[in-house]
């Protein structure tokens, strides 16, 4: 008789010709095998209380290259106190968005490096600010020139550096009219 495997812990021999149309009792040609499989946590190694899949928890934050980071005692003089307008950029170390876009604001910050300020605050550290500028949605973005919120320049979410650019370049470039 031919045996036919279904899994690699048991066989199953496969009916004869003469046994087809008779009442089959498998289990009597069910093979199981000698050994175990081992444990699961046996199989992971030394690590045997984590599973293979599960990684360490890793917390990232949001990186500041050429960007100044403040708080709320710095607001005053960095933002208020500034000649040039400023952009400010609230955001947090568990933000998707804000880390989407730290690269993009890096850049504006080196685009327009002499006629633009960047700093970012950290909505954790400094509920004060959040509260007094009603930030509701992270990450946020704020114009303030000549130590005053630009009307129409609050912008939340996620940008891409094409829509960044045109942001700026519309409240920063004055517009003459002939």
């Amino acid at each position: 008789m031919a045996t036919t495997s279904f899994s690699p812990y048991a066989a199953v021999r496969a009916p004869s010709a003469s046994s087809f149309g008779r009442h089959l009792d498998l289990s009597r040609h069910i093979r199981l095998p000698l050994t175990r499989p081992p444990a699961p946590a046996a199989r992971w190694g030394a690590r045997r209380h984590v599973a293979p899949f599960r990684l360490a928890a890793r917390r990232l934050s949001v990186r500041c290259g050429a960007l100044v980071q403040i708080d709320q005692s710095e607001f005053p003089a960095e933002v208020l106190g500034s000649d040039i307008p400023v952009l400010v950029e609230f955001v947090a170390d568990w933000c998707g968005p804000c880390r989407l876009i730290s690269s993009v604001v890096e850049w504006a910050s080196q685009e327009y490096k002499g006629r633009l300020k960047v700093v970012k605050i950290d909505h954790d550290a400094n509920p004060k600010l959040i509260t007094e500028y009603k930030v509701y949605g992270l990450p946020a973005l704020i114009l303030f020139k000549n130590g005053q919120e630009v009307p129409e320049s609050r912008r939340e979410g996620a940008i891409t550096k094409v829509k960044l650019k045109e942001y700026l370049d519309n409240f920063l470039e004055p517009t003459s009219v002939i």
